[in-house]
């Protein structure tokens, strides 16, 4: 049984930004222009004060609370993550690893009306322990910041590692890479991370201008948050299949699909099909 993306296709793109910063109003707009899906960590207990007015020439600018709730609501983007302060996670305590996180994800669900399942390390720092102790605390998943220059899906949803930021210099040969048609036969995952302000700070908008126009509008790439790409992968997973295997069922509470000898299967919601006929 081969895992397929929603609709039979083999190719998903996902985007992951992180501090909840000015910069990424333009991003946001750049990427919606586009159809483009993606992911925002925010820090709940760093939010700039109202009527916080920058220095000129800072880049790091922190939204407000108010303006985030603004940007964020309305974009169709999800919102994630990323502890209440900011920390190198390994150096806490295990009460401190635990509270940093829950206290990000009930501000975060309190101020914006959200589900928040998924996050990424402040400064891509982590260990076994960190990694655990975000099961406990219902994160779905988490994000490094260690560039795997592939497309694999993850084999551990609490240490997902993306295929690389968006200033790699490998990032438009990967791009040509995801992009060709002829292809593995297993499913791949092409995720980008990075911060917007650095798109300021190296005056390069640009960039993500001429990569979002390469990557949009194709009909063979599902353009998707991470939490969905998460959601789905572990609903596939969760597939129970009758013990001569040709028969699935779904316990989960969305459509998956599959591909079994060269023909495409969805399976519903609580439906068992045959995968023979």
């Amino acid at each position: 049984m081969k895992l397929r993306f929603p609709q039979g296709l083999r190719k998903a793109l996902t985007f992951s930004y992180d501090d909840g910063v000015e910069q990424d109003e333009t991003l946001i707009s750049l990427m919606n222009e586009r159809g483009l899906k993606g992911t925002f960590n925010l820090n709940s207990g760093l939010w700039a004060a109202p009527g916080t007015v920058y220095p000129a020439g800072q880049i790091h600018r922190r939204m407000t609370l108010e303006r985030a709730r603004e940007l964020y609501l309305s974009s169709g983007q999800e919102i994630a993550a990323h502890c209440l302060t900011h920390p190198s996670l390994p150096e806490l305590d295990d009460a401190g690893v635990i509270y940093e996180t829950m206290q990000d994800r009930l501000n975060l669900e309190n101020q914006f009306g959200v589900l928040v399942q998924g996050m990424a390390y402040p400064y891509g720092a982590y260990d076994e322990r960190t990694a655990r102790l975000l099961k406990t605390c219902g994160i779905q998943y988490c994000r490094t910041v260690y560039s795997t220059h592939a497309f694999d899906l993850p084999c551990e949803w609490l240490t997902l590692h993306p295929t690389c930021h968006h200033d790699d210099g490998q990032l438009f040969s990967l791009a040509d890479d995801f992009l060709k048609p002829d292809g593995p036969d297993r499913v791949r995952l092409f995720y980008i991370w990075g911060h917007a302000y650095e798109f300021e700070a190296n005056r390069n908008f640009d960039r993500f201008e001429k990569l979002g126009d390469l990557l949009a509008g194709r009909d063979d790439i599902w353009y998707a948050t991470n939490i969905e790409i998460c959601s789905y992968v572990k609903a596939f997973g969760s597939l129970r299949f009758s013990a001569d295997r040709t028969r699935a069922y779904n316990p989960a509470a969305q459509t998956v699909w599959l591909e079994e000898n060269g023909k495409l299967i969805s399976v519903k919601p609580g439906s068992v099909v045959s995968l023979t006929n």
